[in-house]
């Protein structure tokens, strides 16, 4: 038995399954990737006017020399941006990570530095307990898998504030790190998929079923401050996934079988007789 390996096919991520690695499943991001995002095209289109104007004559004497490479120059400012933010998350994730298990974590790059210190402080006035970090929540019923962040204990006092000293009721919360700029409503689809799979895969391959969750929280962590949301992950929340995992097989399987070879077509010229003997 090992740990779970991850392959991308057509832009997606899937999971192998650790003992029959025929089966793969589509990660719970691609998986949520299926919703529309029309604002990102604005978002990219501006990302790359701004820039054009903020280097208009390193740009201009660019397309003198090169005016294709201005061209992927400009075109590439959102992927650019997105890589740079994506790197800084995927650090500052391996980061908590280290530090939610307690390790004792020394100097850091300047750019976590701020990351660590919140970080620092969220430990200590929630004080939570790691119960499983960075597993694989694995669905055999609907077909999907995801790395989830956290599954942590915490305790909440009555008006459902967490209590440090531990002096509260104790919750169980599936728990997600987010350094984007703020947090978005698809979180809610991602962390309702991760509580609702089967079952959890280790490092070691090891399994053992996904424990039922009291809750669900997104802990927001920007270069200024830390916040930690309270996320629904309750059936309609999990049942508008599952309309997105059905989706994801229509765009990625069931599409590409939908439409068959023409029964006819336009005219085209003769091929006699002679001509096809003689091929």
């Amino acid at each position: 038995m090992g740990a779970v390996r991850t392959i991308q096919r057509g832009g997606s991520r899937f999971y192998l399954d650790p003992d029959r690695p025929e089966i793969k499943l589509p990660g719970v991001t691609s998986v949520i990737s299926m919703l529309p995002k029309p604002f990102l095209m604005y978002w990219a289109a501006k990302l790359t006017a701004e820039l054009a104007v903020d280097s208009l004559p390193f740009v201009a004497q660019m397309a003198e020399r090169d005016r294709q490479g201005a061209i992927d120059y400009l075109k590439g400012a959102s992927r650019r941006y997105t890589k740079i933010r994506a790197d800084v998350g995927s650090k500052a994730h391996d980061l908590f990570e280290r530090m939610i298990r307690g390790e004792r974590i020394g100097r850091v790059h300047p750019d976590l530095e701020s990351y660590r210190e919140l970080f620092a402080d969220f430990l200590a006035k929630v004080n939570p307990e790691l119960v499983r970090a960075e597993d694989c929540a694995w669905s055999d019923t609907h077909g999907y898998a995801g790395s989830f962040d956290a599954i942590l204990r915490v305790w909440l006092d009555d008006e459902r504030r967490p209590t440090p000293d531990r002096s509260g009721t104790a919750v169980l919360l599936m728990v997600d790190w987010k350094t984007s700029a703020d947090t978005y409503p698809e979180v809610a689809l991602q962390m309702a998929a991760y509580a609702n799979a089967d079952r959890i895969i280790g490092p070691d391959g090891s399994t053992e079923p996904m424990p039922d969750v009291d809750g669900a929280a997104v802990l927001h962590i920007t270069p200024d401050q830390w916040a930690l949301k309270p996320v629904r992950i309750d059936r309609d929340v999990f049942d508008f996934f599952l309309v997105l995992r059905k989706v994801f097989t229509w765009d990625r399987e069931v599409s590409k079988t939908v439409i068959g070879r023409a029964l006819a077509s336009s005219a085209q010229a003769l091929v006699t007789g002679t001509q096809r003997r003689s091929r």
